[in-house]
C-alpha cells in the first residue's frame, strides 16, 4: 500500500490547458500530476511520475465538473 505524502487543494495546483494536467510540485524535483479526464471521473489521487510519491488533490467534483479551469487558472508554460 502507497502512502499519500500531502493533501492539496486543487487551486494551489498549476493547469496546462493544452495538456489538460493539473501539476504541483514534487520533493524529488518533479510534479505531482492528474489529468482533468481523471478528477472529471472521480480519481483524486495524482502521482509523481519520477518517484512513487502521491498527493490527494481536494476538490469538489460537483463544482469541478460546472467550472473551467482555466478561468481559475494560470496556464503553466
Amino acid at each position: 500500500m502507497s502512502v499519500l505524502h500531502d493533501e492539496v487543494e486543487i487551486e494551489d495546483m498549476e493547469y496546462d490547458e493544452e495538456e489538460e494536467t493539473f501539476f504541483y510540485p514534487c520533493p524529488c524535483g518533479d510534479r505531482f500530476q492528474i489529468t482533468k479526464e481523471e478528477l472529471e471521473s472521480g480519481e483524486d489521487i495524482a502521482r509523481c511520475p519520477s518517484c512513487s510519491l502521491m498527493i490527494r488533490v481536494i476538490y469538489d467534483l460537483d463544482t469541478f465538473l460546472n467550472k473551467d479551469p482555466v478561468s481559475e487558472k494560470a496556464i503553466c508554460a
